[in-house]
């Protein structure tokens, strides 16, 4: 009986400016493999469906359970995490690529400092006073923590901006999952004290205007966070503040 084999077909970059090709890998099925475990074994025997030896392939990873958000790429064509993706639900052979969204530093390794960019933008923290003892900070309603909680959720992937259309290298747009930590920071007892801040990055040039309303964000994010009721709740409180601000400045 013929070795049953997982075949891959891997979108590769030598370098950040180097033209990408793709390369063709066969290797030995094993019950519950997942792409990073494929990815593994080509590190390990790093040889290609052509029988030649090859370079190691170069992606990020780190949990493994989908919750760091390292290992975001494109797996048949859809931007997921990879060490979610299991073999035995994905069509062969599994077409996997970098996210095109971000530049490309390695094969599969992508850079995203646009989306650690857009959080400093919006400040995306709450802010104290020293590192001395404070006292217990303000508690939040239950009903408003349990919201909040999903928000949390966003382990900075990318996956979300690399499915909306208003997000690409020339464009501005801070993208969906930084719309909604503004939100997360602004109804937050403490971080609250710096919403006004927080809603001007929004008004700013490639800000929440640049929202297309395509919707594709909520139906990738891997942690189902409810991006676009965030986006519509902040484009409410935007409206607001600068119409306020237009008339009380």
């Amino acid at each position: 009986m013929a070795e049953k084999l997982v075949h891959l077909i891997i979108t590769r970059q030598d370098t950040p400016d180097s033209t990408p090709y793709t390369e063709e890998f066969k290797i030995p099925y094993r019950q519950n493999m997942n792409v990073i475990s494929c990815l593994m074994e080509i590190q390990r025997n790093p040889v290609n469906a052509s029988g030649q030896k090859t370079k190691p392939v170069i992606w990020e990873s780190n949990c493994l359970e989908e919750v760091c958000g390292a290992c975001s790429m494109v797996i048949n064509g859809k931007p997921r995490q990879a060490c979610s993706a299991l073999i035995d639900k994905l069509q062969q052979p599994v077409r996997v690529a970098p996210m095109t969204t971000f530049k490309v530093q390695r094969d599969l390794s992508v850079d995203r400092t646009r989306m650690f960019d857009a959080l400093k933008r919006v400040k995306a923290w709450v802010p104290i006073d020293g590192t001395h003892d404070l006292g217990p900070g303000p508690r939040m309603p239950e009903v408003e923590r349990q919201w909040a909680y999903e928000l949390s959720k966003c382990m900075t992937c990318g996956v979300c901006l690399e499915a909306c259309p208003n997000v690409n290298q020339k464009s501005d747009f801070i993208g969906p999952f930084a719309i909604s930590q503004v939100r997360l920071f602004n109804e937050h007892p403490t971080g609250s004290m710096h919403k006004g801040e927080r809603l001007e990055a929004l008004l700013e040039k490639g800000g929440i205007a640049d929202c297309g309303n395509s919707q594709n964000c909520v139906q990738a994010c891997p942690k189902g966070i409810p991006l676009t009721t965030s986006i519509a709740h902040m484009n409410k409180e935007t409206i607001k503040y600068a119409v306020k601000s237009f008339f009380f400045s």
